[in-house]
């Protein structure tokens, strides 16, 4: 009677795993319960008939020997159960987390992740194993135990440093104070550009002496670190000058600003550097011509303005959506309204240079390694050359025509902005995926909206704002030997150090000190 209550409630959970959870599970967003009900329909099943076998072996009897069944019953449901938690990892956890690591800016996925997924099969593999020793073959493991915890309380006190490194840099990993290419200034004074932040050591490029750092994670993280790129990549300097007092302060102070805004590498409105840039710098008098810098400026200029303008349409695009979804959100969304949010952002899809693909779909009987391959959303690049992206495109390669940049320069800018393309992707497609089934986020749409607007204006290109348009300033007076001076600060934006081997601020405030020298020679402090 036991065997038979227990055949018939074999058959009712087949039939709910199978049937009623499987038609459940289809409703959900993302297809997480339904992948992981296919992986564990089969070892319950496995479990539970191997359970039947051994009632029936304690219950009845029968003409041959069948004691092995009851023996060898743990190592069959630890065979399983491992089997299970090994298909479980590698086609849910794994496959999750890479989705993950993939629509987000942390840069673990391609360190972290692959080593855990070695690690996992030979931890289960190894703890099986000792389940099966212990439980089916009676071995007394509590030796063995003893000796691995006194081997790795060895083991981690000889190699504490190596450790420290290590679990710094999943700290850093995860939780990344910057990201590849940020200017970071060191407590030694120097200054590196973050190449790759690795489990044990993270790369940097030193600007000052050329040369590539690998600095101990655990050493990194005790620093206190200054992040020159943020909030804003261009780096601000402040550029002392003294000029006689019986100077024309109006005219001094409007040649000094106008020099700097006129200057291509400076940070300001492109339009007044624009107006500016014929002006100044005209040095074929003396030798040495400005006039390929200039030529290279204005096309940089140029270039960057219609990102500026495209990127500022994007904004609005999407400030425009926020506001659709406020209104749309008071009372829940029907279709309609889906629709009209969808054709918003498929707007600002073709803006950016992105186009959302339809994937095929396969059938429910198909293996799900190849359903895997078709269930992501997929979002290809246009060929328009008026999307933000190609326009970006264009205009780092004409920074790649600067004549002042280095080689090294040709392999970091490229970098640097594909880079930044790739997070733009993400972040549109993680939100696209909302788009696409909004109905379970509704209400917090709008907050995901703002999110990516607040990351365009900060993290992926800042605007010329004119908090950083060149400012001259009077200090105060001093007094000389023969004379009285007045002491001005120059203070103004140099677009991106990371060029010309970090010698490119350099440059830009010895060529802005000679051609004011050369405007307002009369009155420099000699």
């Amino acid at each position: 009677m036991k065997l038979t209550l227990t055949t018939i409630a074999i058959f009712l959970l087949y039939g709910l795993l199978l049937f009623i959870l499987r038609k459940i599970f289809r409703r959900f967003h993302n297809d997480i319960a339904l992948v992981t009900l296919n992986i564990s329909t089969c070892p319950i099943l496995i479990i539970v008939f191997l359970g039947i076998l051994k009632i029936a072996v304690n219950n009845f009897s029968f003409s041959f020997d069948l004691a092995w069944i009851t023996t060898f019953f743990p190592t069959a449901v630890i065979v399983t159960v491992g089997f299970w938690l090994w298909r479980l990892c590698s086609q849910v956890v794994f496959y999750y987390l890479k989705q993950w690591a993939e629509n987000s800016e942390i840069m673990w996925d391609g360190v972290l992740l692959p080593m855990i997924e070695a690690l996992t099969p030979l931890l289960i593999i190894l703890t099986s194993l000792a389940l099966i020793a212990q439980l089916s073959f009676g071995v007394n493991l509590n030796g063995i135990w003893v000796a691995l915890g006194g081997a790795s309380f060895i083991i981690g006190f000889t190699t504490k440093d190596i450790l420290a490194n290590f679990f710094s840099g999943i700290v850093l990993l995860i939780d990344t104070p910057f990201q590849f290419g940020d200017v970071l200034s060191l407590e030694d004074g120097n200054l590196g550009i973050v190449q790759k932040i690795g489990l044990r050591v993270t790369q940097i490029y030193q600007l000052e002496s050329h040369t590539q750092a690998y600095i101990p994670n655990s050493l990194l993280q005790a620093q206190q670190i200054v992040n020159l790129s943020r909030p804003i990549t261009p780096i601000y300097y402040t550029v002392p000058i003294l000029l006689l007092a019986n100077c024309d302060l109006k005219i001094c102070r409007q040649v000094m600003q106008e020099v700097i805004l006129a200057h291509p590498d400076t940070i300001g409105d492109i339009d007044s550097k624009l107006s500016l840039i014929d002006k100044y710098f005209n040095w074929e008098e003396s030798g040495t011509s400005f006039q390929i810098d200039k030529k290279n400026g204005r096309a940089r200029l140029l270039a960057e303005q219609k990102v500026n303008l495209k990127l500022k349409e994007v904004e609005d695009n999407l400030e425009a959506l926020v506001l659709t979804l406020e209104f749309l959100e008071k009372g829940g969304l029907n279709q309609d309204e889906i629709d009209t949010i969808q054709k918003e952002y498929q707007n600002i899809l073709d803006l950016v240079g992105l186009e959302f693909c339809e994937m095929p779909q396969l059938g429910q009987k198909q293996k799900l390694s190849q359903r895997k391959r078709y269930q992501s959303i997929k979002l290809e690049e246009t060929n328009s050359n008026s999307s933000l992206i190609s326009l970006i495109r264009e205009w780092y390669r004409r920074s790649l025509q600067d004549p002042n940049i280095v080689d090294e320069d040709l392999y970091l800018l490229p970098k640097i902005w594909e880079y930044q393309i790739d997070l733009l992707k993400k972040r549109l497609r993680r939100l696209l995926v909302y788009v696409l089934k909004p109905e379970r986020i509704e209400t917090r749409l709008g907050k995901q909206v703002n999110e990516l607007v607040y990351w365009l204006q900060t993290r992926f290109k800042q605007a010329r704002n004119r908090c950083h348009n060149p400012d001259v300033c009077i200090e105060h007076n001093i007094a000389g030997s023969s004379a009285i001076f007045l002491k001005f600060s120059l203070n103004y934006y140099v677009d991106d150090i990371r060029l010309e081997g970090g010698n490119r601020g350099m440059r830009v405030n010895s060529e802005i000190y000679f051609e004011i020298l050369n405007h307002l020679q009369c009155y420099i402090a000699s």
